[in-house]
């Protein structure tokens, strides 16, 4: 529920995904504790994110071009709601499960307008302009899902949208050094500001392979705004139950360690990118379960970084 660029998570995939699915950051992974039958509208709704994500973000492509691609996929999403064929193999793909499942074109054009947003803006003013992204970037995700589920409703969404964005935010400190040398930084301007910091920290941050205190108080501070809105959706499993239920618990829990990691190394992801390993299956199973059992203060309690 779940991109850097609008990308659904590293972290979801904490689950073993159905074949088809390999990355997208601000994704729930079709795994196997997913509903077989909605396997294959999300692997759907994936190969659009995912083909729609390669368009703002790969390659060497100018701007102008990769807004015409989106432009033209925006055109392709509206024939596609009209009734007409749509030329795209990705939205094509879409139709049969949109129809199937009365999901709502809308949320299409909402990530496109977060990809769309990622080749114009380059740099967020505050959280508030952040997070107006992440609305469009990753929520959609988490949506579409429970759509799928029929669990969307008014109690349901706005958990969803915590987790989602949550996670969203949990992927730019991942990469926050991979966004550096793509030309984007993800820590608002505000907070670096009230961290003492600058821009020049974080180019230092990149090249040198670490960074200084005042910043690493930053990314500190922003992890804290993600793990309080994960622990504020992460009631949304036992809302929905069964085993999409099982999958945002596992979601939840691998936000929670990758948060727990970026903690443990001094809250610099310029040294070292946090990301979960073979050796984190463990671990995450007792969240999993601790989550399952109602604890989850254990699981999303705020993690003391390691001193440096």
């Amino acid at each position: 529920m779940a991109g850097a660029s609008a990308r659904p998570p590293t972290i979801p995939a904490v689950a073993t995904p159905v074949h088809g699915v390999e990355h997208y950051e601000n994704f729930p992974v079709a795994s196997w504790l997913m509903p077989a039958r909605l396997r294959p509208a999300v692997v759907a709704i994936y190969r659009f994110a995912r083909h729609a994500d390669d368009v703002a973000d790969e390659g060497d492509a100018p701007p102008e071009a990769r807004l015409a691609e989106l432009a033209a996929l925006r055109a392709d999403v509206a024939a596609a709601r009209a009734g007409h064929e749509p030329a795209a193999p990705t939205v094509a793909g879409l139709v049969p499960h949109v129809c199937a499942h009365g999901l709502d074109w809308s949320r299409f054009d909402a990530l496109l307008s977060a990809f769309e947003q990622d080749v114009r803006v380059k740099r967020y003013a505050d959280f508030a302009a952040l997070l107006d992204y992440c609305t469009r970037s990753a929520d959609p995700v988490g949506q579409l899902v429970l759509a799928l589920a029929g669990r969307l409703d008014a109690t349901t969404r706005p958990l969803s949208d915590r987790i989602c964005s949550a996670l969203q935010l949990i992927n730019f400190l991942q990469d926050a050094a991979i966004d550096w040398r793509r030309g984007r930084l993800y820590l608002p301007l505000d907070s670096l500001a009230r961290h003492g910091c600058t821009e020049a920290d974080v180019e230092h941050a990149v090249r040198d392979g670490r960074a200084g205190d005042a910043l690493r108080a930053c990314v500190a501070a922003e992890a804290r705004r993600a793990r309080a809105m994960l622990a504020e959706g992460a009631p949304l499993a036992a809302r929905v139950g069964g085993r999409l239920g099982w999958e945002l618990r596992a979601i939840v829990a691998g936000g929670a360690r990758i948060l727990a990691k970026l903690a443990a190394g001094g809250h610099d992801p310029y040294a070292a990118r946090p990301a979960l390993a073979g050796r984190d299956a463990l671990p995450l199973a007792g969240a999993v379960l601790r989550l399952a059992l109602g604890g989850a203060a254990p699981v999303l309690a705020p993690d003391r970084p390691t001193a440096r």
